[in-house]
């Protein structure tokens, strides 16, 4: 039997989702897929010039593990970056530690610890108009298993 994933801690929701080339046009080349973990991975490492066992400790997983994300997710950056191809951030097996909030009237985002938006107003426009940030990206589709259901 296999050991169900761990899941890997995030701090935030990252501020954008996509990245493309500036001037390309659109192609039959598929987007590069980043996924959160992956993401995180990233920040900690390459923004926050964390070492790797900080980093690791961070997310909740072991070094090695964390050496695996690291690699595959600058390997696809490289990749997007040399051919020309956008990169989509989504997926993973992640828990968001704190959240973003997003207010839909005048686009301001804003970080929260709590995921309960029925009574936060903006504080840029003071509008009730607001999303979940974390919770629109947790709600994606899902993978299918493949083969039967014992």
């Amino acid at each position: 039997m296999v050991k169900p994933r761990k899941k890997r801690n995030v701090l935030y929701p990252p501020k954008a989702l996509y990245f493309k080339p500036q001037g390309r046009q659109p192609s039959n080349q598929p987007d590069v897929i980043l996924t959160i973990d992956e993401y995180e991975a990233i920040r900690l490492a390459d923004h926050r010039k964390l070492k790797q066992e900080e980093a690791a400790k961070k997310m909740n997983i072991s070094r090695p593990t964390f050496t695996r994300l690291i690699e595959s997710a600058r390997n696809k950056i490289a990749q997007a970056i040399v051919n020309g191809r956008p990169i989509r951030i989504e997926g993973g097996d992640f828990i968001f530690l704190k959240n973003r909030i997003k207010c839909r009237s005048c686009g301001y985002v804003w970080e929260s610890k709590t995921s309960n938006t029925n009574q936060v107003n903006c504080p840029s426009c003071y509008s009730s108009e607001v999303e979940d940030v974390g919770r629109s990206l947790t709600r994606g589709p899902r993978r299918r298993r493949r083969g039967p259901r014992w």
